[in-house]
């Protein structure tokens, strides 16, 4: 064989590869249930970009969470409903009682997570990070026997050392402290001397989802545990938009201002809901099964209260599939007066853009509330592809002005309430670990809409002529960014 020929067969053989790489790709994009949107922008991609597409869609295309990490997640439910089978025992904290706007989606949670809401539990809300480090410092201070904590960003410096500081006294007393913090969002955390410092305290110090560029094909890098949780002694807990941070310190140059959260502290049955949420993720992380007691009597503060009732949504490989998502539709369509929605990131589905532009056009007052200035250029320009469709609905958009929002709630008809982590992008309602609180109760409806209403306040209300008149050039970037938010 001449070398001529010889290099010809290898061309030929690379060429042969090259496109049944591409064929495959192209039916593995084909044969997965998808939106059409979003096989569309893939294909589209690939075909135009082949290679670079290919190694995007195998890096982020699919749901990977890892052969060991999926195995985990398979072999924990046994146990877990289990778990769960035997806290329907418990009547006593359970709610039979739910109000109009609420049922549909109490039943949706509790047909898929097979456990009803719970009551008689003790909320507040808290809207400054100042009052948060408090109370939390307080309560681990008051601690007994277990701090559980999960968290996407830990960032030292503040307040954060001084719950850090409060964690190593709390195990050094004795209490069983687990915290378990994302390994891309707290990497200066585990960059820092705090990591050494808890271990040697006794505090078990877990890196969830580490980042490993050899393992680039085998796991999805940009799959996040993005939970913010606190349980202590499985009768106080803490969930919401705020991460472990002091927002004086916390991404000054990026231009945005301090971040602006909320956080719901809670005493009750609900502590042990979120207890299992946090038992799953625990164990999918490092394979030690902590299944949360099962108490003869739940503390309920509020045991003879009709209100305070709440339902745990979480989300996430292992965690009933788009069920955060199912519950914000059927919450959206449940709405028949008002709808005020708050998040950082705006990027909807088809259908949830659908479900806010028709509860406006049947006559709900419908809010959204976004940042002004967004710390994610991308996300930023993606949002404002929707603005047109939904102002022609009829929603009222404001453009917050005050630092970054970064608090994720909605609430529906003041009764009830979704707080927590998830954002109505793309990435929380169908990639993420999220957890959010399904809140029916009316007093808790009327804290959040003084917080809602504070943060419309300090906004600007956008209109339909002036988002007419914007320079075409952005309109141009917002179509770029359009078509890219399937991905995002």
């Amino acid at each position: 064989m001449t070398s001529a020929t010889f290099y010809g067969v290898i061309n030929g053989v690379i060429l042969f590869s090259y496109w049944l790489l591409i064929a495959s790709v192209t039916l593995r994009i084909l044969i997965k249930r998808r939106t059409v949107s979003s096989s569309m922008v893939w294909l589209l991609i690939i075909f135009f970009l082949p290679l670079v597409g290919i190694i995007a869609y195998i890096a982020f295309g699919e749901l990977y969470l890892g052969r060991r990490r999926a195995e985990r997640a398979r072999s924990m439910w046994p146990a877990t409903a289990q778990w769960l089978q035997d806290l329907t025992a418990y009547q006593h904290i359970f709610t039979s009682h739910t109000s109009d706007v609420a049922r549909s989606l109490f039943q949706l949670c509790e047909n898929r997570q097979g456990i009803p809401g719970v009551k008689g539990n003790q909320l507040q809300l808290l809207t400054c990070s100042q009052d948060v480090m408090t109370a939390l410092v307080r309560d681990i201070h008051l601690a007994h026997h277990t701090i559980e904590m999960v968290f996407y960003i830990w960032q030292p410096g503040g307040n954060s050392d001084l719950v850090a500081n409060a964690l190593i006294s709390a195990a050094r007393r004795g209490v069983t402290c687990r915290l378990l913090l994302d390994c891309a969002g707290s990497r200066q955390f585990f960059k820092s001397a705090w990591p050494e410092r808890m271990r040697h305290a006794g505090i078990e110090v877990v890196q969830a989802l580490p980042v490993n560029i050899f393992r680039f094909f085998l796991r999805r890098l940009d799959l996040r545990q993005h939970r913010k949780i606190v349980l202590i002694d499985n009768a106080i807990a803490y969930t919401g938009s705020m991460n472990m941070v002091d927002p004086r310190f916390f991404k000054q140059d990026a231009g945005v201002g301090q971040w602006v959260d909320l956080m719901a502290r809670m005493e009750g049955p609900v502590a042990t809901t979120l207890g299992i949420v946090y038992s799953c993720d625990w164990e999918i992380e490092t394979g030690q099964r902590v299944l949360p007691p099962l108490p003869e009597r739940v503390s309920m503060p509020f045991e003879q209260a009709s209100g305070h009732t709440i339902h745990v949504i979480a989300s996430g490989p292992g965690f009933p599939e788009d069920l955060i998502h199912q519950a914000l539709l059927t919450a959206i369509y449940a709405a028949r007066k008002s709808l005020i929605m708050t998040t950082p990131y705006f990027v909807p589905s088809d259908d949830l853009l659908h479900a806010i532009c028709t509860a406006a056009l049947r006559g709900v007052e419908v809010s959204l509330i976004v940042p002004k200035k967004n710390d994610s250029m991308l996300v930023g320009w993606a949002s404002r592809a929707f603005f047109a469709e939904l102002l022609e609905a009829g929603v009222n958009i404001y453009l917050f002005e005050d630092d970054l929002l970064h608090t994720k709630s909605v609430l529906i008809d003041g009764e009830l309430s979704l707080v927590g982590t998830v954002n109505l992008d793309m990435r929380s309602l169908w990639l993420n670990f999220e957890i959010t609180l399904a809140i029916d109760d009316a007093d808790f409806g009327n804290d959040l809409d003084c917080v809602q209403r504070d943060y419309i306040a300090r906004s600007t209300l956008m209109t339909q002529e002036s988002w007419l008149h914007r320079p075409y050039w952005k309109r141009i970037i917002e179509r770029l960014f359009y078509f890219l938010s399937p991905l995002l």
